[in-house]
């Protein structure tokens, strides 16, 4: 069985002209980090020209579906019928996408049926993150 989900997403960056243009962009899940999902917009899409993946998690990202939820870099909600907005915040600016919820929405239930919501820890190794830690403390 896989570890890691990726779907790609037609992303509409919201900007200040009238045209709003989609660039692709890429929903991750890995059951190693399982609180976990990212959201990658390639190096044409984004102004430094590099790849620019943003972490949040998906907890966020389920909940942004039904109402707006967060309070930090990442802020998710609903937007009309069929939208979903995520607003990514950086000190060099605010990038405002929007995505179809129900993308949204067959990412998150491929990310459920990897690892079911609640038992997310029971992906964690502690007693082997915690000797990681303590090795390089050393």
């Amino acid at each position: 069985m896989s570890i890691v989900i990726e779907q790609p997403v037609k992303a509409r960056l919201v900007a200040a002209a009238p045209r709003m243009p989609n660039i692709p962009a890429t929903l991750h899940y890995d059951r190693r980090d399982p609180f976990a999902v990212r959201m990658t917009f390639p190096a044409p899409a984004t102004l430094e020209g590099v790849d620019v993946c943003w972490t949040f998690s998906r907890e966020l990202l389920a909940a942004g579906l039904k109402s707006a939820e967060g309070h930090g870099d990442v802020r998710v909600r609903p937007y009309g019928y069929d939208r979903t907005v995520l607003e990514f915040h950086a000190p060099e600016g605010t990038a405002v996408v929007h995505i179809h919820s129900s993308e949204v929405r067959r990412f998150l239930e491929a990310t459920s049926e990897l690892v079911p919501v609640g038992l997310e820890h029971l992906q964690l190794d502690l007693d082997h993150d915690l000797a990681e830690l303590m090795r390089d403390a050393c």
